[in-house]
């Protein structure tokens, strides 16, 4: 028969050290740490949110009535809607999508040099900064203020809303493109260089190869955010189908607002799903709808 004392057990165990028996140094429970800072910035955001609910004047009665209100009103737009409107309708929304498509495409031709302007190894700091800064300030201004500060210049026009599309276009293209400039393959450039080519060569076979589908997605990416801004921007008169949409609903002309927003929806849908197949197309290799990969990434979940 094996004892057993009081220092240890008969399988070998760690003896076990009495409550009240002095720990050693390398023993002793770290202390818990101080997290001062992250209580201090959950202080600042709870501050920040009391004081917005508390600085809006929120009608709690009106609130409660919303959903009776927009049940009414929805019913006056879709039940049933102005079909004889549909062509006016159509016309307007293909007014709002070629300002989107010029104002990308003019985005896209003065920011993709700017972009290899700015990126980074290609050149030297003085030219990349400054550049930096004009997208910086270009994304910071929205669409529909800068088409605000070109009307005295162009007038209620669909150019001026091209124009503020295209400005505020080269902005967000400038920075994507040469963020995706940067994220490529060192190899390419290296082996330029080291063949003696010019800037515009490394540029060229160094750069602009490995780059080049998230490139273009990201421009097709940009015209479908510019169609949904084309119709923001018809709000203040820059024609497309805005105009028609503020202008019906000034009047309250409910019906005509019913068909316009079944025409932007699904004018819009179309786009997205078309721009994201072409997309795919370009970065896994073949034609494939969106809602399609979808469905397939979802069945193979389920299967798996």
């Amino acid at each position: 028969m094996t004892a057993i004392t009081d220092t240890g057990s008969a399988s070998g165990a760690a003896p076990r050290t009495a409550p009240d028996a002095p720990r050693r140094p390398g023993q002793e429970r770290p202390k818990r740490p101080l997290r001062v800072g992250r209580a201090i910035v959950w202080v600042v955001i709870t501050v920040v949110v009391v004081a917005a609910f508390w600085g809006v004047d929120i009608s709690w009665d009106a609130l409660l009535q919303l959903p009776q209100k927009l049940a009414h009103y929805l019913g006056l737009m879709f039940l049933p809607p102005a079909w004889s409107k549909l062509p006016d309708a159509l016309s307007a929304t293909m007014l709002s999508v070629a300002m989107a498509w010029f104002g990308t495409v003019l985005g896209v031709i003065v920011s993709f040099p700017l972009s290899l302007l700015a990126t980074r190894g290609l050149t030297p700091a003085f030219v990349r900064w400054p550049l930096r800064a004009v997208f910086a300030v270009l994304r910071a201004v929205p669409e529909v203020v800068i088409a605000v500060l070109m009307l005295s210049v162009t007038g209620l026009t669909a150019y001026t809303g091209a124009l503020a599309i295209a400005i505020g276009s080269i902005g967000t293209l400038g920075k994507w493109g040469y963020e995706s400039f940067e994220s490529v393959d060192r190899g390419p450039i290296e082996a330029a260089t080291a063949a003696g080519a010019s800037r515009v060569r490394i540029m060229r076979w160094g750069v602009w190869p490995s780059a080049k589908p998230d490139v273009l997605a990201f421009w097709l990416y940009r015209f479908e955010i510019n169609v949904r801004a084309s119709a923001i921007l018809g709000l203040i008169g820059a024609g497309g189908i805005g105009k028609m949409l503020i202008d019906n609903i000034q009047f309250r002309v409910w019906d005509v607002v019913g068909i316009l927003m079944l025409v932007v929806v699904v004018v819009t849908m179309i786009i997205d799903q078309l721009s994201g197949m072409v997309r795919h197309r370009i970065i896994a290799g073949r034609w494939e709808l969106p809602v399609v990969s979808a469905l397939r990434r979802r069945a193979s979940r389920v299967t798996s």
